[in-house]
């Protein structure tokens, strides 16, 4: 899976590129490049985002303490 990049978006979501196998639950999901993965934990459409994080005020731990590795 070298092709893959994941980047975490400011108080977002995970971005995934590229050729992935997703499961969740123990079930394969289908999914397409790229794919916005919920980080917040409140999306209603786990394990993609939703766009909750914006809603509900998350605040990724780096912004809270720039010297943690997250």
């Amino acid at each position: 899976m070298a092709d893959v990049r994941i980047t975490a978006t400011k108080n977002g979501p995970y971005k995934v590129e590229g050729p992935i196998d997703l499961f969740y639950e123990g079930q394969r999901l289908p999914a397409k490049s790229p794919a916005f993965l919920c980080r917040c934990g409140a999306s209603s459409t786990k394990p993609f985002c939703d766009g909750t994080h914006s809603r509900i005020g998350f605040t990724a731990a780096a912004e809270l303490f720039p010297d943690s590795k997250e």
